[in-house]
């Protein structure tokens, strides 16, 4: 390795790359790794008892309410009025899971209709709902 002293007349370019600081710092790293790694792997060792369980496949029933172009409400495949399906929210809301309610609305609809059959099934106590879009392609 060349070390210069920087006393010589030499004006030509060092073209050796000094590895001192590299070194240091790869040391520096390895000490804080070899400190620092104990200490994150640390824990208290239990035995453990061994149990053996069954996932819950109770799966809520979903509910389909289409709001189409002309505002006409759907539940499921059956038309309905407002009346109807603050009858059929609150039956909804006493079923054990709750169903899923999933809001298709044509996108020609006047967002107040939208947004009227979302205030009911939030007053009915309805937990989940989504709304059910066309993927672009």
């Amino acid at each position: 390795m060349a070390f210069g002293s920087g006393l010589d007349d030499n004006d030509e370019v060092m073209s050796e790359i000094n590895m001192t600081p590299l070194v240091d710092v790869m040391l520096v790293l390895l000490i804080i790794f070899i400190i620092t790694v104990p200490v994150l792997t640390h824990a208290v060792k239990v035995d453990l008892p061994q149990a053996e369980n069954q996932r819950n496949s109770v799966e809520s029933e979903t509910v389909t309410l289409t709001v189409s172009r002309d505002g006409a409400l759907h539940w499921n495949r059956d038309a309905i009025s407002l009346a109807v399906l603050e009858e059929r929210l609150q039956q909804a809301t006493l079923q054990q899971p709750q169903p899923e309610v999933h809001i298709r609305a044509d996108q020609a609809v006047e967002y107040g209709q939208v947004a009227q059959a979302m205030a009911m099934i939030q007053r009915a106590g309805i937990e989940k709902l989504g709304f059910v879009t066309d993927p672009g392609q």
